[in-house]
């Protein structure tokens, strides 16, 4: 029996830069920020230390109904607005309803719903909490809507690993169909942390950048004066099919799905491993799965944060996982215009990823005025790169706390 392979078919995003995914992949090659001040009301009355945040730039109820809204968390609403949007890139396909699967990943789940519930009970009583609280707030809330409204029944998971769940849920996918498990997953990330209680908490580990008087210039990774990440939110969903299915419809195929690398590093809850020795796994790992070497690599998208040490601790692993074949391979640094999204922020920056094979154009960062020695890369800036005609592939990197490291590698086709 031939060795099933993965393509993808369809793109979906609700993101900072715009309401699709071309808006978004328009506002990547405008080198345009997603950044925008917070609600004042909610910065007087928490004090909260940063300002600003890249929101989404579309507002739900432009798809969704009044009774969709007040049903869904937001962070569901935004997985659900990417994943009809990715069904309708792929063609509006009709599948097997046994045969299609769902993959959505989140970091943080419906932290909005339980906070603004738990504030009903303590101030209102138990008769006012709303009877969907629960299922509003559990984190494979965005993965059983989306599996609801499509009638997907091949399965529905939800990846919780931080910042590396989109990018894991995507290779959840990838693996329900190399298995014969699915033909088609609607796969990806999505969250909506835009919540007082996260800008306190990750304030007070000095995780975010303070630049309240510059909020555009705020996400600079790899910049000598990167003081933190820029928190975003918003969902990003890809379609991924089995290639004789794709072929058997007619399907556009933007690129193949080639294979995901992961790890852990059992280093500390919240910090990298210093030297990258478990990101450097994932990538070779991600690497010799898709049957190639780090010479066939020819572009990164990495996860790239604006974090004074992750940033170092990935440009280690990299050098680690790729050695002198990373010298001439170019490195995007997307979060610098979209901001972090956290549990969707892999998911996104997969979907990036494949737009740079198929378009051969890997994006330039914003923000990098003063490249820091210590990140030995060819990092792109001022201007995006060409990528090569021919067979291609690249790799994109998502990593969380708690360890977590994914490396995916998508391929031209």
């Amino acid at each position: 029996m031939s060795e099933r392979r993965v393509v993808v078919t369809g793109l979906g995003a609700t993101t900072p830069l715009g309401g699709t995914i071309a808006e978004t992949w328009e506002g990547i090659l405008a080198g345009r920020s997603g950044a925008k001040p917070l609600d004042q009301e909610m910065l007087d009355r928490y004090e909260l230390p940063v300002h600003f945040a890249c929101t989404i730039a579309q507002d739900p109820s432009e798809v969704l109904t009044k009774v969709q809204i007040r049903r869904m968390d937001p962070s569901a609403q935004y997985a659900v607005i990417a994943s009809l949007a990715a069904m309708e890139d792929a063609g509006s396909p009709e599948v097997d309803p046994e045969r299609l699967g769902v993959a959505i990943g989140t970091g943080i789940g419906g932290v909005w719903t339980l906070l603004d519930q738990w504030d009903n009970l303590r101030e209102k009583g138990v008769r006012r909490v709303f009877p969907l609280a629960v299922p509003m707030l559990m984190p494979n809330t965005s993965a059983g809507n989306v599996s609801l409204l499509l009638g997907a029944r091949a399965g529905a998971h939800t990846t919780v690993s931080a910042c590396a769940s989109g990018a894991e849920s995507m290779g959840t996918g990838y693996d329900m169909i190399r298995g014969g498990r699915a033909d088609m997953v609607v796969a990806g990330g999505t969250e909506c942390a835009t919540h007082p209680i996260c800008f306190a908490g990750f304030s007070q580990m000095q995780a975010l950048s303070t630049r309240n008087d510059d909020p555009t210039a705020a996400s600079r990774p790899y910049d000598t004066g990167r003081d933190g990440f820029v928190m975003g939110e918003g969902a990003a969903v890809m379609v991924l099919e089995e290639y004789e299915h794709a072929k058997a419809r007619g399907a556009r195929i933007y690129a193949e799905f080639a294979s995901i690398g992961m790890s852990a590093d059992a280093h500390h809850i919240t910090a990298p491993e210093p030297e990258g020795a478990g990101a450097s796994r994932a990538m070779r790992e991600a690497v010799e799965r898709a049957g190639l070497t780090a010479a066939d690599i020819v572009h990164i998208n990495a996860h790239a944060t604006s974090t004074p040490v992750g940033d170092v601790a990935e440009a280690n692993a990299i050098r680690r996982a790729f050695g002198d074949a990373v010298d001439g391979m170019p490195v995007s640094a997307t979060k610098s215009m979209t901001g972090h999204l956290l549990g969707a922020a892999g998911a996104l920056e997969g979907l990036l990823t494949v737009l740079a094979v198929h378009h051969r154009t890997a994006p330039a960062a914003i923000n990098i005025d003063d490249l820091d020695p210590a990140i030995d890369l060819d990092v792109i800036r001022d201007e995006h790169r060409a990528l090569p005609r021919g067979d291609i592939a690249a790799l994109n990197n998502s990593f969380g706390f708690g360890g977590h490291n994914v490396a995916l590698v998508i391929k031209s086709l």
